[in-house]
């Protein structure tokens, strides 16, 4: 006979996974940092970009860019023993955005990745997630060559809700995008806690 001490160390002991969504406009790197940080190879969905899309992708800024990714990038990242994240990385473009509503069901929470040089293009997400109280982080990614503002500078110009994190990373680097996606647990946690306690009050 099982003990009800010995389910509580199961229940304790038991691995969990997270739903993690990576957001944010296109070319600004979000296929990159899913594959950066998974531990597993990629899964990715990306075609050549098209002379049809053309009209309707802006590459200014980002002309070396020859692939798009057209239903979502998935990669694993275990961010200690017994925790591990999904990540499941958006597509960039407006007439991708259908799929955004399948792919936040259930997600912990979302990184919207911004870049300095076209800030404008991750207003969208930003607001998608704070219509849908999905807890975010905004990480900028620091291009070479593209002007540096600090935290403020970005929360400011997003007109970010009090407290939304703003972290500068690579998403190049593998520990960099890590660091990026423990603030996002780590600030989700708190507002779930938050939220759990107003609805209790």
């Amino acid at each position: 006979m099982i003990s009800e001490h010995s389910d509580a160390t199961a229940d304790e002991t038991a691995p969990l996974a997270l739903k993690i969504l990576v957001a944010g406009g296109f070319g600004v790197g979000k296929t990159t940092l899913v594959g950066a940080v998974s531990e597993i190879r990629p899964l990715r969905t990306e075609e050549l970009l098209s002379q049809a899309g053309q009209l309707v992708d802006d590459t200014d800024g980002v002309d070396q860019k020859v692939t798009t990714t057209v239903a979502m990038d998935f990669g694993r990242i275990t961010i200690r023993s017994g925790l591990s994240l999904y990540l499941f990385g958006t597509p960039g473009q407006d007439r991708f955005w259908f799929l955004w509503d399948e792919l936040a069901q259930g997600a912990l929470g979302a990184v919207v990745l911004a870049d300095t040089r076209r800030l404008e293009d991750c207003f969208p997400a930003v607001d998608y997630f704070e219509h849908r109280r999905i807890p975010f982080v905004v990480a900028v990614n620091c291009f070479a060559g593209a002007r540096t503002y600090g935290s403020q500078d970005v929360c400011r110009a997003l007109d970010l809700d009090r407290g939304t994190p703003v972290v500068l990373c690579d998403a190049r680097d593998r520990d960099s995008g890590k660091e990026v996606l423990i603030r996002l647990v780590e600030y989700a946690g708190r507002m779930h806690t938050a939220r759990l306690l107003d609805s209790v009050g």
